[in-house]
């Protein structure tokens, strides 16, 4: 068997292969509400053949989206449309489905991306935008409110709320969102986070907000819930976060529970350089991998061909692999790639097993 479609176990979960679904933003919810392009979007993606399926950033509280079209879990009623979104997946395929929680912190009340992602202040329909630190994401970004400690308490309640929430409509894993430049994020690097207390400076201070939510997150949570956190391996800017502090963080998680960590990069800065090539970013997943004992590893970022996928599980540099866009692309992604490699996928429609290459003949019958 390749690798790459080989089982593996996050926590108490089984995946059937390495190939994971990353969080991918539809900024298309109705107040925070699933709507029915989620069932579809997400109904279609559940049947890829996929081992995991993490649905998109989904808020702790209102003025936590990034835009308005974001998913949120901070009421009844989004729970309830959440559990009617993964009774209709879970109609149709096995596939365990998480989710990604987290805050947009200064980078929130923003347009759609097909709408000019530009930032919407409070008097244009968006609301006020909080960070470690008084600083705006750039010139034209709403300068954000530094949070008190208390705001700090009062959203690590706000976390561990979503995600007893979202247990109890039904997704099997939680995924803490701290990459990307959003709030756990924001703490996590200098660049953004200036604070004179106990939450900024030293690296220890820095990882304390984003720790002090896994913990609380785990503790609220039946041991069987896997837990994660995405990060960003490097700001991408010199003097920013990095993958060596970054290594030290994956340590911590290792030591506190945690079922994997989900390696991407950048976010948190415009002047962020990167230099974008398949699988940019798969150093930063192979680095973190070296420096923990038994914490699986995701690795992200223009990973494109079944070849190149498969070589990251074989050769070690991590776990499993996100397949993002090129799964939007191509929602049977993992098929072709199990072809490619000689493999096969063992979970698909049986109204959709003529399409299979050596059965094509048969196509119209």
């Amino acid at each position: 068997m390749n690798t790459l479609f080989s089982p593996i176990t996050l926590g108490g979960l089984m995946l059937a292969n390495r190939i994971v679904i990353p969080p991918m933003d539809q900024y298309s919810a109705d107040e925070g509400r699933p709507t029915q392009w989620h069932h579809m979007h997400y109904g279609n993606l559940a049947v890829s053949g996929a081992g995991l399926l993490i649905v998109e950033a989904t808020a702790v509280e209102p003025e936590g989206r990034i835009s308005q079209g974001d998913l949120g879990l901070w009421n009844d009623e989004q729970e309830d449309l959440h559990r009617r979104m993964l009774e209709f997946i879970g109609t149709f395929s096995s596939i365990p489905v998480a989710v990604q929680i987290g805050h947009a912190g200064r980078k929130g009340s923003t347009g759609r991306p097909w709408e000019g992602r530009g930032p919407i202040t409070p008097q244009d329909g968006g609301w006020p935008v909080y960070a470690p630190s008084a600083l705006p994401f750039d010139a034209a970004s709403q300068t954000p409110l530094a949070l008190t400690e208390a705001d700090i308490d009062r959203l690590l309640e706000a976390f561990v709320a979503t995600a007893q929430r979202a247990v109890r409509a039904g997704y099997k894993a939680i995924e803490l969102h701290a990459a990307h430049g959003y709030l756990l994020h924001e703490f996590l690097s200098p660049l953004s986070n200036k604070r004179d207390d106990a939450y900024g400076g030293s690296l220890e201070n820095r990882m304390r907000f984003p720790l002090r939510v896994f913990a609380a997150v785990r503790k609220a949570l039946p041991a069987s819930v896997p837990v994660g956190m995405r990060v960003s391996g490097s700001d991408f800017v010199p003097g920013g976060w990095d993958v060596a502090e970054c290594a030290i963080l994956a340590q911590e998680l290792e030591k506190a529970g945690a079922a994997y960590i989900h390696v991407s990069g950048g976010g948190l800065s415009p002047d962020q350089q990167i230099n974008l090539a398949p699988g940019y970013q798969v150093g930063f997943a192979q680095a973190i991998k070296q420096a923990v004992t038994t914490l699986p590893v995701i690795a992200v970022g223009l990973i494109t061909e079944p070849e190149l996928a498969s070589g990251i599980i074989v050769s070690g540099q991590a776990d499993m692999v996100a397949i993002g866009r090129a799964m939007l692309y191509d929602p049977r992604w993992p098929w072709h790639a199990a072809a490619a490699l000689g493999a096969s996928i063992a979970d698909a429609p049986s109204q959709y097993l003529r399409c299979q290459p050596h059965k094509l003949k048969t196509l119209f019958v």
